[in-house]
């Protein structure tokens, strides 16, 4: 785990670096502690490094999943996990099709990565996802714009299972200082807004899973 229960100071995850950086790494996660947002240190596979208490609460209700916990591969979370639309908000548009475009990139930038590589034989197994992967991007992206792939900025809706926040928004803010940047991590914290949306989105009860299809739409691109 990334996170430890019982507000202890989040342990980072071991990682092959020098005893300086790995040095840095704890400090920083007593800074993420301090953060009442949920807030979290990725690698170039979404692997998570670091994860605060506040993320820990975000999915506090998720089932387990063998490979895709969100404290673990966050885009394993996103992309594979049956319950993540209980918590992402508009799941689909708003979350999976910008990630699976980022992971796109990210594939096409690191090549014959072994972890990137694994994920793309998972989006394989489900041939509505593989279809958007495949075909549908390219269109998707042309429809909404590059700035609806980026990360850093986006406003997208969530559903925290306290319910003084509820169905409500978050944007996503990237702050990369300069020592996770030559680890090759970037930090991403989910800034919860004050503004409550309208409806809830609909929650699955617990153990309730989806079928082998991930994706229910699937853009395609035009003849």
């Amino acid at each position: 785990m990334a996170f430890q229960a019982g507000g202890q100071r989040p342990a980072p995850r071991p990682v092959p670096v020098s005893t300086e950086a790995q040095a840095y790494l704890q400090d920083y996660a007593a800074l993420l502690e301090a953060v009442s947002f949920p807030s979290l240190v990725l690698d170039h596979r979404w692997d998570v490094v670091l994860a605060n208490s506040a993320f820990a609460s975000l999915f506090q209700d998720v089932g387990p999943h063998p490979t895709a916990m969100p404290d673990e591969n966050f885009l394993r979370f996103v992309l594979f996990h049956p319950e993540a639309g209980t918590v992402l908000g508009d799941h689909e548009a708003r979350w999976c099709l910008p990630m699976l475009a980022q992971f796109a990139a990210a594939v096409e930038r690191f090549g014959p990565d072994r972890e990137l590589q694994a994920i793309r034989r998972d989006i394989a197994q489900d041939p509505l996802m593989d279809a958007a992967y495949r075909q549908g991007l390219p269109h998707w992206i042309r429809a909404v714009g590059e700035s609806a792939v980026q990360s850093d900025g986006a406003v997208r809706p969530l559903v925290h299972p306290d319910p003084r926040w509820g169905a409500t928004d978050c944007r996503l803010i990237e702050e990369t200082p300069a020592v996770l940047q030559e680890l090759g991590y970037t930090r991403l914290t989910l800034v919860l807004r004050e503004a409550r949306r309208p409806a809830p989105v609909p929650r699955r009860p617990r153990g309730t899973r989806r079928p082998a299809g991930h994706l229910s739409v699937v853009p395609v691109t035009e003849t």
